[in-house]
């Protein structure tokens, strides 16, 4: 049973067994789009979501996981991006209407060329030629495209094809989907190298990137457009901008949007949500790098007590919006990047973002004391972060426990210790540090 070692309100505990709450409440019929999430990678925080986890179409975003993939197995040295391939009869699977590079049975071209071509073109014949090179056939490479799926958590997806063709179980969602964009980003970042050009061409096919935020906004850097009728328009997209906190890094946003009208209403949407996010919530430093958090009594060796440390800086996202007001998209003046409210005096007013966030956090001990010998990594202690009195993150901070036993002479000593109290006692009990913010 886990022990709660250090609270601020008894209200807490009770949020504790609940879901991480939206930092921001935008009415959702003021949302053009069928689905959308908005997704900070770094803290892995949900800052507003409408329909998240509803099975949809994913159209050509599918072609995220097979990039993924695909540069995965660059990163692991089976794949090199300058390998020179022949294209093989599995391009002729490929339809007319298709968007295609018009690659040719018996064609050389390189992996490079083949990644631009899938997400800049959004080209189905470099998704086949991919997924054959890879997994040696279409069906091995939809099997390691769930795979893939399953371990990054994406538990609404099921993918039967690697191009985005509309089938009854080929589906995704946006909350999916903004979990590969963060996976893509995080272990995969050469994507962006891909997904930010803004055309490519090949064989005299010249192509414009269809995210048209690429020419619009210069922090835009990607990730992804589709379309099917079925599906609607899609669209992933990232962009990259200076925090203004001297502790905090470039701050990435990931935005979703699914099932819109238009290519031209994707793009307004998802940029409209992107900029809110960025204007009315902030990433901060909860735990910084390195901080003693508890000490765990240790039995059956030497050790006494082991320290439970971060080995990096933990971030949280916070809104810097009163939670009280729920947001209407059609106040949000995208010149001016603030939230438009009528004084009643027919003067409009921007709202300003907070300056300060009401955050606590309540520290949850999961093992009580260490047993040697141990050699295994262990979630030792969960944080969970608080803003009004809202659950909005929780961290889990795990390490890899490695813990002699003692040798025979030294549980010797220790029984000696236990028997007649001959040596000074220990208290055994788990030791907590406050956390500063």
């Amino acid at each position: 049973m886990k022990r709660v070692i250090y609270f601020i309100v008894a209200l807490c505990a009770l949020c504790s067994t609940v879901a991480n709450a939206a930092l921001l409440n935008i009415n959702p019929e003021t949302v053009e789009a069928e689905a959308w999430t908005i997704l900070d990678p770094q803290s892995g925080q949900v800052i507003a979501e409408h329909n998240s986890h509803v099975q949809r179409a994913p159209a050509s975003l599918t072609k995220m996981m097979v990039a993924y993939i695909a540069l995965k197995e660059i990163k692991a040295g089976h794949l090199n991006k300058n390998e020179v391939l022949t294209a093989t009869p599995v391009v002729n699977v490929v339809q007319w209407d298709e968007s295609q590079m018009y690659l040719k049975q018996g064609e050389q071209i390189t992996v490079d060329h083949l990644l631009a071509g899938l997400v800049v073109m959004s080209a189905n014949d470099a998704a086949v030629t991919l997924a054959e090179k890879i997994s040696g056939g279409l069906p091995q490479f939809i099997e390691r495209m769930n795979k893939e799926a399953k371990a990054l958590g994406m538990n609404d997806t099921h993918f039967q094809n690697p191009a985005g063709i509309t089938m009854p179980e080929h589906y995704s969602s946006a909350a999916d989907l903004a979990r590969l964009g963060r996976a893509l980003v995080q272990e995969t970042p050469d994507y962006l190298n891909y997904s930010k050009q803004t055309s490519f061409s090949y064989n005299n096919h010249f192509h414009k990137a269809t995210n048209i935020l690429l020419k619009q906004d210069p922090t835009v850097d990607g990730m992804k457009t589709g379309f099917t009728k079925a599906a609607g328009y899609n669209l992933a997209l990232t962009a990259n901008r200076p925090s203004g906190l001297h502790n905090v890094p470039d701050r990435r946003l990931i935005v979703v949007v699914m099932g819109t009208k238009s290519g031209l209403k994707r793009a307004e949407v998802a940029h409209k949500l992107m900029n809110l996010a960025y204007v009315y919530t902030r990433n901060e430093v909860a735990i910084k790098d390195k901080q003693l958090i508890a000490e765990l009594p240790v039995i059956k060796s030497t050790l006494k007590m082991f320290k439970v440390e971060t080995k990096k800086p933990q971030i949280i996202t916070t809104s810097l919006f009163d939670p009280a007001l729920t947001i209407d998209m059609n106040t949000f003046d995208q010149p001016h990047q603030r939230i438009m409210l009528d004084t009643g005096n027919g003067l409009m007013q921007g709202i300003e973002p907070l300056q300060q966030t009401q955050t606590h956090m309540n520290i949850e001990v999961n093992e009580k004391l260490l047993t040697a010998p141990l050699a295994q990594v262990m979630k030792l202690v969960t944080v969970n972060v608080y803003q009004n009195n809202q659950l909005i993150n929780t961290i889990d901070i795990e390490d890899d426990v490695n813990i002699d036993e003692a040798n025979v002479f030294e549980r010797f000593l220790f029984w000696l210790k236990s028997v007649f109290g001959i040596f000074s006692s220990d208290s055994g009990a788990v030791k907590t540090y406050p956390l500063q913010q």
